[in-house]
């Protein structure tokens, strides 16, 4: 561990590393990212870097064993900075950048435990049984930005925000599982509970052919039963963006909207889905951003969540 840095040429060095990493990265987030002013967006990103960092490692090419024993490195990398005195810090881009910015503002370093957590269970190729198993997934690896990144945007009213930016973050992580069906698949993971591909009747598991997916009514039926229940949770996790200031607000509604855009997508056609990775084109991305800050609400289709949570 080496001395903090604190001269600003430094600090400033590691916070373009950040943005950089974002900008060539954070293909959908990054539309929301830009509506930030400067130093929110800065420490964004090194929320982002970091976190990318993580997902990174979960993804790689490394055997199981040694991509635990990384992510358990990142872990303690994470833990050092919440508890560090001001005389320590290390040696890194991302984790000078993210110092600073923790410091700067209320951000929950400790989120990044329960982000790794989620990425422990990728690796060790976790099956979830029911939706309660793969929520609480969905909270470690996507809830847990959700709060990082109100860590950064502040709130009116922190302690009702929290939950609603944990179920926004759900939210936006059953839209990634739906999108990326067929690619996981081919990795060998499975992410829909096994309690609904029962009951529609849908088949899923490793080894099965790609190529055989888009065919499988039943699956086309499990798609469109959690895109339902995903609209739910964007109802609820939209909620947030009243309690935060105006390119706050725009900020995370480019986000959410891109992506709700993209579950409408998958949810209207769910065979097309299966065939390839959906997306939007860049100027659909940039016209949701633009709605977004002339603070235009994104429209959840037909769903009410309830206030207590999604089911």
């Amino acid at each position: 561990m080496t001395a903090l840095a604190t001269d600003p040429a430094d600090i400033r060095a590691a916070y373009r590393h950040c943005e950089q990493v974002t900008r060539t990265q954070a293909r959908n987030f990054s539309y929301g990212i830009r509506l930030l002013p400067p130093a929110k967006r800065r420490a964004l990103s090194a929320v982002y870097a970091f976190a990318r960092r993580i997902d990174d490692i979960g993804d790689g090419t490394l055997p199981a064993p040694d991509k635990l024993t990384a992510l358990g490195e990142a872990r303690a990398a994470v833990a050092a900075l919440a508890v560090a005195d001001a005389g320590a810090a290390p040696d890194d881009l991302v984790l000078v950048a993210l110092a600073d910015a923790a410091r700067r503002r209320p951000i929950p370093l400790s989120a990044f435990a329960e982000l790794i957590e989620g990425c422990e269970a990728d690796v060790r190729g976790t099956r979830y049984t029911t939706f309660a198993e793969l929520e609480h997934y969905c909270r470690c690896v996507a809830g847990s930005i959700g709060r990082l990144s109100l860590g950064v945007f502040g709130s009116s009213a922190p302690a009702v925000a929290e939950p609603l930016a944990d179920a926004l973050g759900i939210a936006l992580q059953l839209t990634n599982i739906l999108r990326d069906i067929r690619e996981d698949l081919g990795n060998g993971r499975v992410y829909l509970p096994a309690e609904d591909l029962e009951r529609f009747g849908a088949g899923l598991a490793p080894g099965r052919p790609a190529d055989s997916l888009a065919g499988d009514r039943g699956l086309h039926d499990v798609i469109r039963f959690e895109a339902e229940r995903a609209f739910a949770w964007y109802a609820r996790g939209l909620r947030l963006l009243p309690l935060l200031d105006r390119r706050s607000a725009a900020s995370a509604g480019a986000m959410a909207g891109i992506y709700l855009r993209l579950l409408e997508q998958i949810g209207s056609d769910p065979a097309a889905a299966l065939r390839q990775r959906q997306s939007l084109s860049g100027k659909a991305k940039a016209m949701v951003a633009v709605r977004a800050l002339a603070g235009i609400p994104e429209r959840v289709p037909g769903t009410v969540a309830p206030a207590g949570g999604p089911a």
